[in-house]
């Protein structure tokens, strides 16, 4: 009995321990963009944009662009909350650096974690 009782402590330690998941889990990068080097942001073109709300009808914010990475914290439809890790979007061209709002799902890869 006192082997099963030092297993399950153990055990139960080990769960103890593990790291709970959370939404800043869920990361990933731009992609389907067209490439910086075809940037114009008049014609929404060489960047994906961040927007203040999960739709086109809503504010633009801030940029991301091809290759960036970004964590995920909320889906809505077809429309993910991110927000800038690591990439171009920390030096934008348009726009505040590392932004975090609404894009379109469809130009963005990711997986862990996520909501």
């Amino acid at each position: 009995m006192r082997g099963l009782k030092s297993i399950v402590a153990v055990g139960l330690v080990a769960l103890l321990a593990a790291p709970v998941a959370q939404a800043g889990d869920c990361t990933g990068i731009v992609v389907g963009v067209r490439a910086i080097s075809q940037y114009n942001h008049a014609n929404g073109n060489g960047f994906l944009a961040v927007r203040s709300g999960p739709g086109s009808r809503y504010t633009q914010i801030g940029e991301l662009y091809a290759g960036d990475e970004y964590w995920v914290a909320e889906r809505r439809g077809n429309w993910v909350y991110v927000g800038c890790m690591s990439g171009r979007c920390e030096n934008p061209l348009w726009g505040p650096p590392y932004p975090e709002g609404w894009s379109y799902a469809k130009y963005l890869s990711y997986g862990g974690v996520c909501p």
